[in-house]
């Protein structure tokens, strides 16, 4: 079966980096992803799988299924959102591409399959939280595990994922003309910036691993009008949900409402998406990480040295036995997510090298989800509280 299974991934290496160049060619917006789940989905049907578009009453998602409906049952999750100006600079191309190469595979097999595989087309990562509509939709219900790959500048086997809360301040104040009058005004500027000051402040009171950044999204609106809006977005992210829920955020609303009393101006608070953090499932990491061996796939299990990021793959990984490996497509240091170079590697030969060898290995470890009792009681295990 591994032979056969690595035999299929190989067998559609070049359509797999026409689907990745493809959707790095046209990168589209959190929720927007219309071109990459037609095209994800026109693959997914020309090899023969009913796939259902728009699944789980999210308009670019989508979900396919293959082998049995009775017993066990594991999901290859794909995401395809990019990001604004930098396009595919966290590689979700190859993430997709990945994904679509395991199912492919499993599908060649699907009369030998013990039991049920899906494929998950899981919009807006980037701050949208596509898989936590999804959860709530029930997406996820009665599934063993699910699994995805990540490009990075290395290869993990596990990494954790920062909680994060998205929060929006709107600070209302009352214009004057700045030169002529500016004691009749109160500035909403100010009170963004005193937001800042504070929430500055603060920073050397935080446990390891907090992280709060902002940026201002409306400095007022002209220079000789004392601001009567200005407003911020701030991400606020901690090792632990429980950390940031009890002690992070209600610290930084406190500088909010400080901000405000300060400056005479009004706060309004907007809270946007969050995430949980990571809950690595170190069972199902170390046998993808044999899989990733057995192909010639050097990698470390945990590098301590890596920064760490969001993503609603923690949210999964609460709900469901879950891996969250990071594959190298560039060298160590050459460039990180979210960076115009990472997007040229998301393009690049060993891009799609590492997204073919990803694809076997998921396609290695979601067979043996199904197939092996003794590694799903280990995973169920190591989920347990």
């Amino acid at each position: 079966m591994k032979q056969r299974l690595i035999a299929a991934v190989d067998g559609q290496r070049e359509r797999l980096g026409g689907v990745a160049r493809a959707i790095h060619a046209h990168p589209e917006l959190r929720f927007e992803e219309r071109f990459a789940a037609g095209l994800l989905a026109d693959e997914l049907e020309a090899a023969g799988l009913t796939v259902t578009r728009g699944a789980h009453g999210l308009e670019t998602a989508l979900r396919a299924e293959i082998g049995p409906r009775t017993g066990p049952s594991v999901a290859i999750l794909a995401e395809y959102d990019a990001l604004p100006e930098i396009g595919h600079a966290c590689g979700h191309n190859l993430i997709a591409t990945g994904a679509l190469g395991a199912m492919l595979a499993l599908a060649k097999v699907e009369h030998d399959l013990p039991g049920r595989v899906v494929f998950l087309g899981t919009p807006a990562e980037e701050g949208g939280g596509g898989k936590i509509r999804l959860l709530e939709a029930g997406a996820f219900a009665g599934l063993d595990a699910a699994m995805m790959f990540h490009p990075f500048d290395r290869s993990v086997l596990w990494q954790g994922a920062l909680a994060m809360q998205r929060v929006d301040f709107i600070f209302h104040g009352r214009p004057s003309h700045a030169a002529a009058a500016p004691w009749e005004g109160d500035s909403a500027l100010r009170g963004v910036i005193q937001l800042f000051n504070l929430i500055d402040s603060a920073r050397v009171h935080l446990r390891d691993g907090a992280r709060i950044h902002g940026i201002i999204t409306d400095g007022g609106q002209a220079v000789n009008i004392i601001p009567e809006r200005a407003s911020a977005a701030f991400s606020v992210r901690a090792e632990a949900a429980s950390y940031l829920e009890s002690v992070l955020m209600p610290m930084v609303l406190r500088c909010a409402e400080a901000a405000a009393s300060a400056t005479n101006t009004r706060v309004e608070i907007q809270l946007g998406q969050g995430y949980k953090d990571m809950r690595n499932n170190h069972p199902l990491a170390r046998r993808f990480g044999e899989h990733l061996a057995a192909l010639g796939v050097p990698f470390v299990e945990h590098d301590p040295t890596s920064g760490l990021g969001s993503t609603d793959m923690g949210d999964v990984s609460h709900a469901v036995p879950a891996i969250h490996p990071y594959l190298a497509i560039c060298d160590t240091g050459a460039a990180m997510c979210h960076q115009h170079a990472f997007a040229e590697h998301a393009a690049s030969d060993r891009g799609l090298a590492v997204a073919v060898a990803a694809a076997k290995a998921m396609a290695l470890t979601a067979f043996d989800v199904i197939s092996d009792g003794d590694l799903r009681s280990e995973a169920h295990r190591a989920f347990a509280p």
